[in-house]
């Protein structure tokens, strides 16, 4: 698994697939501006690779159901970057901690994702990928996560689990989208801004 990871390194430093990888699992509510608002707001997300069954696995949470726009959502651990976060990697990483109890020193950055904006919340979202040499012990917030997800990535990417359905999100209420996402070995799926970083991170590995 170290050999993954050392050419999952090397490829993150290479120029990304960006957004043409990203639309392929695009599922907007609203359509993409031409020019990103001054007043939209930063954050960071960590995408989470760690062993399981001597396989590599891919963390993901979900979110309490709160009314707020990515509520109830499967997303990877992050949110807001803050003042007084020296970078968004460090945001990243602060919000892994505080939500499911990622200890930074315990993970490696291998690098970053390009940033995607979510018209819906307004915000950019910087991802980073990492990898923890054992599986995380977790220590979830009662407030913001309902439930920790150990997804493997051969299910993920696996071209069977892709599929079409129907969400109704919790910021339109009563209004229904068909929308491509992830199916998850539980029956449910992901989609929308996590599913897009997903499939940037899926062409990367997969080149």
């Amino acid at each position: 698994m170290q050999a993954l990871v050392q050419q999952l390194k090397a490829r993150l430093e290479q120029p990304l697939p960006g957004r043409l990888a990203q639309e392929r699992m695009t599922g907007r509510l609203r359509p993409m501006p031409d020019v990103i608002p001054d007043h939209a707001r930063d954050s960071a997300v960590l995408q989470l690779f760690f062993p399981l069954h001597n396989e590599p696995h891919l963390l993901f949470i979900r979110r309490t159901e709160d009314g707020r726009a990515h509520s109830g959502q499967i997303s990877f651990p992050g949110g807001r970057h803050e003042p007084e976060d020296a970078s968004f990697m460090i945001t990243a990483l602060r919000e892994a901690e505080e939500e499911v109890g990622i200890i930074a020193s315990e993970v490696e950055v291998l690098g970053a994702l390009t940033p995607l904006y979510i018209p819906v919340s307004y915000f950019i979202v910087h991802p980073f990928v990492a990898w923890s040499e054992k599986r995380p012990e977790y220590l979830p917030s009662k407030m913001e996560v309902s439930e920790i997800l150990e997804i493997p990535v051969a299910h993920l990417f696996d071209t069977a689990n892709k599929i079409m359905t129907e969400v109704q999100p919790s910021s339109m209420p009563g209004v229904t989208f068909t929308v491509p996402a992830y199916s998850l070995p539980d029956g449910t799926f992901i989609w929308g801004a996590t599913a897009m970083m997903l499939a940037e991170l899926e062409e990367v590995m997969k080149e």
